[in-house]
């Protein structure tokens, strides 16, 4: 189906479609609901993306016309069925080349597991990969597009291959200026990005629960940076940042199609990253209208010069 989330980093050398060989299970709580839930990720035909699907039925695809929020996390919803935080999960299928997964989901959020993605990577890995008999086909972004303004901003210019060059500025003397550039292969996203965890900052955590975000946060999935520094240590020196690029991947991959070409970020966020795949959309001439959207269309966005809300990673 047109449109759902199929992503191939560029440096794979797989040049047909791929799903699991068999169904994994995986259950946690969720980040900002603070409830239990069970998701099941299950082989699925050629074409079909990554689709979520209730166990009552509902089916929503990860592509941007399913996105009704993208502040703090990334949100899809259609016809009342809604799946909060999909972004970590959606980042491992596509570090590992998966183009072809449904989702079957007990609840409202994808489980936040250590707050990375790996717990994702290591159930995909678990459950095998079958190459398919439908090609992929990437696309070529045709001219540099940029979103956001002043210290928040993202471009993506043209190239041969997908590349992230990212800079974090942040005034906490815990994280400070990170910068980092990579082509994330699946190799390097499997053992340098997809262990990088979420984080926020202590002194938010009360403003986040009171408007209901938050709930499910702990020392065991989020890095939580205090005043005095990081409360529960760090994977990497730059894990930051290296979260910042996992973020990224994830919401790029509700583009449905591979993507070539180099995205140069600055502090940006869920919001800004979606403003980035509406953009492009409009560069390629994408553009749908919304299947389920509750919040304003998206197709009305301007291309450019937004400023997203502040946001968590």
């Amino acid at each position: 189906m047109a449109g759902l989330a199929r992503w191939l980093l560029s440096t794979s050398t797989a040049m047909n479609q791929q799903t699991i060989r068999k169904p994994v299970s995986l259950e946690g709580i969720g980040l900002h609901s603070g409830k239990q839930v069970s998701l099941t990720l299950l082989p699925a035909p050629t074409n079909t993306g990554i689709v979520f699907r209730s166990t009552d039925g509902d089916v929503v695809p990860a592509a941007p016309e399913s996105v009704v929020d993208s502040h703090y996390a990334t949100t899809i919803g259609r016809n009342g069925f809604r799946v909060q935080t999909v972004e970590h999960l959606l980042a491992a299928a596509a570090g590992l080349g998966i183009d072809n997964l449904t989702v079957e989901i007990d609840g409202s959020e994808v489980p936040a597991g250590d707050g990375s993605a790996k717990p994702f990577v290591a159930i995909l890995n678990a459950a095998g990969r079958v190459t398919q008999g439908a090609p992929r086909r990437p696309v070529s972004i045709p001219y540099p597009i940029r979103v956001g303004t002043g210290g928040r901003w993202l471009s993506i210019v043209p190239s041969k291959t997908f590349r992230i060059s990212y800079t974090l500025d942040n005034d906490h003397p815990a994280i400070g200026t990170q910068v980092l550039s990579c082509v994330p292969t699946e190799k390097a996203f499997a053992e340098e990005f997809a262990a990088a965890r979420t984080y926020g900052f202590l002194d938010h955590v009360g403003m986040l629960r009171r408007i209901g975000l938050a709930r499910g946060g702990s020392l065991e999935n989020t890095v939580v940076v205090a005043k005095s520094g990081v409360l529960n240590g760090l994977r990497y020196r730059d894990e930051f940042v290296r979260h910042k690029i996992l973020d990224l991947i994830g919401d790029l991959c509700l583009l449905g199609r591979p993507v070539l070409g180099h995205v140069i970020a600055r502090n940006a966020g869920h919001a800004l990253n979606f403003e980035l795949v509406l953009a492009i959309q409009r560069a390629l001439g994408l553009e749908r209208r919304p299947v389920g959207a509750t919040a304003p269309a998206w197709a009305a966005l301007p291309a450019s010069g937004l400023t997203p809300a502040t946001a968590t990673a």
